[in-house]
């Protein structure tokens, strides 16, 4: 037993059973290293981190609304976060400066179709106009 200064008992720290063994193990390693075995654990093949796709790499999983015959204004707006084109469906190359003041003749792709990319394309005439060959809207 050893004692303190101030005479009380002073014992030891034990080691515990698995410290023991660990000791135990890297003794053994580190003879075997010496004498030149090779003490590689085996290796374990890991299963791979399942990483998340790219933005640009994830399929597109939205579905085109109905706005045939609706504002386009209020159809831009319901498709919200969606990137929206507007062309003239008269093939007259209209820029639409004011989406408000036009109608929507069709889309691509067509309502309740798989959008695959962007922009969506909505084909509008002004509110003062019919839709070219008879279309709805």
């Amino acid at each position: 037993m050893i004692t303190s200064t101030r005479g009380t008992a002073i014992t030891r720290p034990t080691v515990t059973a698995p410290l023991r063994a660990f000791l135990a193990a890297a003794a053994v390693c580190a003879a075997a290293a010496a004498c030149g075995t090779n003490v590689e654990p085996d290796r374990v093949a890991l299963p791979a981190e399942s990483t998340p796709a790219s933005d640009a790499a994830r399929p597109v999983t939205a579905v085109m609304p109905d706005v045939v015959g609706g504002n386009a204004l209020r159809a831009q707006v319901q498709m919200d976060g969606s990137q929206v084109r507007f062309e003239d469906a008269t093939g007259k190359k209209r820029e639409v400066v004011d989406p408000q003041a036009w109608r929507i003749c069709d889309s691509r792709p067509g309502a309740n179709q798989q959008i695959t990319s962007y922009p969506v394309v909505l084909l509008v005439v002004p509110d003062t106009e019919p839709c070219p060959g008879g279309a709805s809207g």
